[in-house]
C-alpha cells in the first residue's frame, strides 16, 4: 500500500494508482476469438464443448425450466428472499423514476417539427458472473432496468453451479421477471447471445459484468450487438478529512478490498496524522476479517493518499473512481466539483454496500476511469432516441437553399434534387 503526499507522487506511483487494472488483454483476444467463432459457427454444440471444459460439467439443455426455479426457492432462506423482494421494489421504483424523466419532446419552428421518441430494444442479455462467487443482486440490476424501460424479451445467462443454476441467481431472476435462463457463463455465453444458437436466442444488447474473459468477449462482439460497458475489478475512492470516522473507512475499505485480489481502493486525506489513523484502523480491522487471502492481495494495488482537499478533488477526478465515497465534513459541497464517478455516496451512513444491494441505484458500473466517458447501467442503456422530422412544404421551402447549397458542395446532386422536386409545383 502506497501512504504519500500528492506532492510526493513520482510518476511511476501516478502511473500506478491511475491505470490500476487496466487489463491488456491482446494475449487472450486469439483465445476468446477462436471461442465466439465456434460458438457462432457450431451452437449448442460448442456451448456443451466449453461448459465440459471450463465448468467440469455436461449439461444437455441449457435453458432453467419453471421445475428448476421453484426447487430453488426451496434451497434458500426465506430472509434471503425476502431481502431480494425488497431489493427488487426499491431498484424498480428508482428506475421508474428514470424512466419518467426521459422524455418524449417536440419543437415546431417555421413550418418545420423536429424532435425525439423513445424506443425500448427488443431483446437484452444479462450475464451474472459465478466464479468465486454467486451474484443474485447483479441479476436484479441488470434485469430490473430492462424491464422497466420497456424490453420484451430478458434473457439471464450465468455459469452453472454442478448440472444445475445457482439457487440464489434462479430465485432472483424469478423475482426480477427475466423470462428465459440458461446455464452457460464465460466467453462461449456471450457468443451465445451475440450470435443466438438453437437453444439461446440472440439478442440486442449484452450487459452485465464478469472475468477478463467475458470482458474480451463483449468488446469483441461489440457491432455485431450493443454493450453496456467494459467492467473489470471493483474499486472505491475515500474522500476524508479531519473530521472523518476511522472505523467506517478502514471496514468500507475492507468491504471493497475482499471483492477481487485486483480490487482497487484508494483513500485521500488532508492530515498525515488522520492518514496514520485510518492506516493503523485497516490493519487492526484487518487481523478479525473475513477472506483475508483476497483482502491481502487487493492492499497491494491500493493507496493513502495525502493532500489538500482542492489537490484529493483534482485527483479524484483524474482517478475516475467506480465507487466515490466522499466522508468529509461537508460533502455536499464537494459532490459540486466532483466530475468523474459511477455512483456516489454521500456522508458518514452511506457505505458502497447499501448502493450494493438496497438504495436502489444501480451497481453495474465503470470501472478503470471508464466513468469519464460512461455512466452506470440504468434505464437508458436500454433505450433508442429516434429523431422525427415532418416538414408542410413552406417548411421545405424555407430551408430549401440550406440543404441545396451544402449539398451540392459536397458533391451529392441527388440529394439536392430531392428537394427541389418536391418545390417544382
Amino acid at each position: 500500500m502506497i501512504v504519500k503526499k500528492i506532492s510526493e507522487l513520482n510518476e511511476r506511483d501516478l502511473e500506478t494508482i491511475l491505470n490500476r487494472n487496466k487489463n491488456n488483454i491482446s494475449h487472450i483476444l486469439p483465445k476468446v476469438s477462436e471461442i465466439l467463432e465456434n460458438v457462432k459457427n457450431n451452437g449448442d454444440f460448442a456451448l456443451k464443448e466449453y461448459t465440459k471444459k471450463f465448468d467440469g460439467v455436461e449439461i444437455d439443455d441449457f435453458r432453467v425450466t419453471p421445475e428448476e426455479i421453484e426447487k430453488a426457492y426451496e434451497k434458500i432462506d426465506s430472509k434471503v428472499v425476502e431481502s431480494l423482494e425488497k431489493a427488487y421494489e426499491n431498484i424498480w421504483e428508482f428506475h421508474e423514476i428514470q424512466l419518467k424523466n426521459i422524455n418524449e419532446w417536440e419543437v415546431e419552428k417555421n413550418g418545420v417539427r423536429a424532435g425525439q421518441v423513445i424506443r425500448s430494444v427488443e431483446k437484452a442479455g444479462c450475464y451474472v458472473p459465478g466464479g468465486r462467487a454467486f451474484y443474485p443482486s447483479t441479476v436484479l440490476m441488470t434485469v430490473t432496468p430492462a424491464k422497466v424501460s420497456g424490453v420484451k424479451k430478458v434473457v439471464v445467462t450465468s455459469p452453472p453451479n454442478g448440472t444445475e443454476g445457482n439457487p440464489a441467481t434462479l430465485v432472483a431472476s424469478d423475482i426480477s421477471k427475466a423470462d428465459e435462463i440458461y446455464k452457460v457463463g464465460g466467453a462461449q455465453a456471450i457468443g451465445a447471445l451475440a450470435y443466438g444458437t438453437k437453444t439461446v436466442p440472440k439478442v440486442d444488447i449484452i450487459v452485465g459484468p464478469g472475468n477478463v474473459f467475458v470482458t474480451a468477449a463483449k468488446k469483441l462482439v461489440y457491432g455485431d450487438v450493443s454493450i453496456d460497458f467494459p467492467a473489470g475489478p471493483s474499486e472505491v475512492l475515500i474522500m476524508c478529512d479531519e473530521t472523518t470516522n476511522e472505523e467506517y473507512v478502514a471496514v468500507d475499505f475492507l468491504a471493497q478490498a475482499e471483492h477481487d485480489p485486483d480490487a482497487s481502493c484508494i483513500i485521500t486525506v488532508n492530515s498525515e496524522e488522520k492518514a496514520k489513523k485510518i492506516k493503523e484502523k485497516i490493519f487492526e480491522e484487518l487481523k478479525t476479517a473475513k477472506r483475508t487471502e483476497i483482502i491481502e492481495k487487493s492492499i497491494k494495488n491500493s493507496a493513502i493518499i495525502i493532500g489538500s482537499i482542492d489537490e484529493c478533488i483534482k485527483l479524484t477526478n483524474e482517478y475516475a473512481p467506480e465507487h466515490l465515497e466522499i466522508m468529509t465534513e461537508n460533502p455536499r459541497e464537494i459532490l459540486n466539483f466532483i466530475e468523474n464517478a459511477g455512483s456516489i455516496f454521500l456522508g458518514n451512513y452511506a457505505p458502497v454496500s447499501v448502493g450494493d444491494y438496497a438504495t436502489g441505484t444501480n451497481h453495474v458500473l465503470p470501472t478503470s476511469a471508464c466513468a469519464k466517458m460512461y455512466s452506470g447501467l440504468s434505464v437508458e442503456t436500454f433505450i433508442k432516441k429516434p429523431t422525427v422530422q415532418e416538414l408542410s412544404k413552406n417548411g421545405l421551402l424555407g430551408i430549401s437553399n440550406v440543404v441545396t447549397t451544402i449539398a451540392e458542395a459536397e458533391g451529392l446532386f441527388n440529394h439536392s434534387e430531392a428537394v427541389k422536386r418536391r418545390l417544382k409545383d
